[in-house]
This record gives structure tokens, sequence and C-alpha cells, in this order.
């Protein structure tokens, strides 16, 4: 099914639609539609030559470990005709468990290849795109920085690489579009990511001057979906925000915890209650606090 720009342009002061991030659509989009798919690979990934053709694989590539492993499954997973193979995710909420299970996925699927390769020479790379809706690296020097790039490589000498593996990170929140002509499809599907979503009204038109761009806008139309995917979707959403809730409750918890140790230590070391509002952030009564319920203990 393909939906000509045009028509989608008719149709967008009425369209409601769908948010490309959710797993069900984002997976309609780029698990069902290998030129959509590919464009999105060849925009984001530093290729030395962009990809042609792709085969969709599927399965899990390792076993639910434990909790902190779960829902393995990679979103879109694919190899070019080269033998080069492509892992695609979308991750609405970031904590550090992303970061193993993005290179547990990755390096398994490069050791699979030993069951059809005859000597391991012949294995190919195995690139991990990582879309996050969130921003995780706040340090100073990256706050603006939106896109990591990651490869094997000398720490001193960092052009000698060991090549095989490869992993992008994209944070979506840090992206803002930018009028360059050598990123137009880059910016373009960023923008796709970040502005295309159910409250969209007005889809600007210089996305639907973009083929690929507006054929996926079309498959984030509503009424594009069952009413079985569209409840599929709902709960998809309902689970995400719970999943965000515990992640921050736990959060929230744990600093608590670890505020109230800080100021139990930094006065058995001797500070000041002063100083140890400096260090920890706590008014002073909150710290008075802390200590007067430790001393009850």
């Amino acid at each position: 099914m393909y939906l000509c720009g045009c028509n989608i342009l008719s149709k967008t002061v009425m369209a409601k639609y769908l948010d490309p991030k959710n797993d069900l659509t984002f997976k309609r989009v780029f698990g069902e539609h290998k030129h959509l798919c590919i464009s999105l690979i060849n925009s984001m990934l530093p290729l030395e030559k962009p990809i042609i053709e792709i085969e969709y694989q599927t399965g899990e590539l390792i076993p639910i470990l434990t909790d902190v492993l779960r829902n393995t499954v990679v979103d879109v997973r694919c190899t070019d005709a080269a033998g080069k193979q492509f892992l695609v995710e979308m991750q609405l909420h970031w904590d550090e468990s992303f970061k193993s299970r993005v290179l547990l996925n990755a390096s398994k699927a490069y050791v699979l290849q030993l069951e059809k390769a005859e000597q391991v020479k012949l294995l190919k790379p195995v690139y991990a795109l990582n879309f996050v809706n969130d921003a995780f690296e706040k340090s100073k020097e990256m706050k603006n920085e939106y896109y990591h790039h990651y490869k094997i490589v000398n720490v001193k000498h960092t052009e000698k690489q060991i090549e095989g593996l490869e992993f992008v990170f994209v944070e979506l929140p840090k992206f803002k579009p930018q009028n360059r002509a050598e990123k137009k499809l880059h910016d373009l599907w960023l923008r796709f990511l970040t502005e295309i979503n159910e409250g969209t009204k007005d889809v600007p038109k210089e996305m639907l001057k973009n083929k690929y761009i507006a054929e996926a806008i079309g498959y984030m139309e509503r009424s594009a979906y069952s009413k079985e995917e569209l409840d599929a979707y709902q709960q998809w959403k309902i689970n995400s925000m719970t999943a965000t809730a515990m992640m921050e409750n736990a959060w929230a918890e744990g600093r608590a915890e670890g505020l109230q140790i800080a100021v139990i230590n930094s006065d058995r070391a001797g500070h000041s209650i002063e100083a140890i509002a400096t260090i920890t952030g706590l008014s002073i009564v909150e710290i008075k606090k802390i200590l007067e319920n430790h001393k009850k203990i």
C-alpha cells in the first residue's frame, strides 16, 4: 500500500494521527515497508555505501534472562545484500540497563553468523541504531548533542578500529531541526518521530513533499488501524506509562535513601549542618529531621 503525498495533504485538516514511537506504529512503518526502513537506516548511519536492499529477520536474539533484560526482542532486525546486519530499536525511556541490552543483542547477532560462516574472518558488521525518547547524556559538554556514534577503537589512536560492532544512539528530545541540505532526510525522519503524534492537526508541508515521509505519515492515520490494533496501541501506552511511573518511583526512593546516607556519613565525619546542606542540596530543616530520625533508630 502506497499513499501519495497529495492524498495525505488533502486530509491533514481532519486526520487524526497516532504516535510513531509506539511499538505498534514503529513496527508498522519500519518493520513492514523495506524501502522506508532502508531510507531511515541510510539517513542515520555513517555507512561508506548506502544499502539498497534488505531482508527482515525475526525472533529473539537472546533469551529472557532476568527482569533487567526482559523485552529483548529487537523492534526491527534486517540484513542487506552484503550480509551486514541492522538492529533498529525505539526506546521510550532510558535506563542504564538499555546499554547492556543493546550490547548483548548486537553481540549475539554477530556471533550467530558462525552458524553459516565458514570462517571467522567472513563475519559481517552489525549496526545497532537506537532511538531514545529521553535525554540521557546530561553533561554540560554534551547537553546539545543528540547523536552518539560508538565503535571499538584504540584508546590512544582512535583512527584504529576493530570492525564488527557499531552503535548509534539518538536522543530524540534534544533534536532540533536545522536547514541543512546534506542532512535533509536525516532531519525529516527525526521530525517524523518527534512531531507526529496524537495531538498533530496540521502536518508541515515540507514533510509531505518527501514521498517517503509522506507515506510514513499516511500509516500514522488512526483510520488505517482496526479496533483491535487501536486497543493494542492504547494498552501499550498504558503499559509504558506504568513502567515509567515505577522507574521514577524507584529512582526517587533510591535518591532519598542515598541523601539520607550522605547526611549521616557527613555528620559522622564532623561536618557542620551548613556544610552538609551545601554537599547534599537539602535544607537545614531537612537535615536536622534526618539526623533526629536516625538517632531514634
